[in-house]
């Protein structure tokens, strides 16, 4: 199903994790919804990039995906309100943050996903819109260390 000129529900539902554990990742009604505004949202962005393709790696996770990847429990992810990606043909992870920052695209969050030592520019970045209200705009840098995930605010170099 098309839900935009360049994303599907395909893109934003499919999950290697779900098909390896078997799990429904089928959005309901609602969540049909929120991913509508989340692909318009990815058109913008693939808009500000210069009209690259976007790679999803992370969109809707039903309950049961989002505790087989580790999820947070209270993730975007879980309404159908983010997603995960790249835009391998644009630049790294940080460049896609910078861009997005500097063209004013409206979020409730944008992470920059774990820049090290090996990957600088981060490994993908998450986008995510808000339930409800106004959108907090909130930037992050998600940085693993020691096995743990924390979060620092704005754009951090590892």
């Amino acid at each position: 199903m098309q839900l935009t000129p360049h994303f599907t529900l395909s893109e934003l539902t499919d999950s290697e994790t779900a098909r390896r554990l078997r799990i429904d990742n089928t959005p309901g009604s609602t969540t049909m919804h929120a991913l509508q505004c989340l692909a318009e949202l990815l058109e913008e962005v693939r808009d500000v990039l210069g009209g690259v393709p976007i790679v999803i790696s992370s969109g809707y996770r039903s309950a049961a995906l989002n505790a087989a990847v580790g999820g947070s429990a209270t993730s975007a992810h879980l309404l159908g309100l983010a997603a995960d990606f790249t835009a391998p043909a644009f630049g790294t992870p940080r460049a896609i943050c910078e861009e997005l920052i500097t063209a004013g695209v409206v979020w409730d969050q944008l992470i920059l996903e774990h820049p090290s030592a090996e990957a600088p520019g981060g490994r993908w970045v998450h986008i995510g819109l808000p339930q409800l209200g106004k959108p907090r705009r909130q930037i992050l840098t998600a940085i693993k260390r020691g096995g743990k995930t924390r979060y620092e605010i704005g754009l951090v170099r590892p």
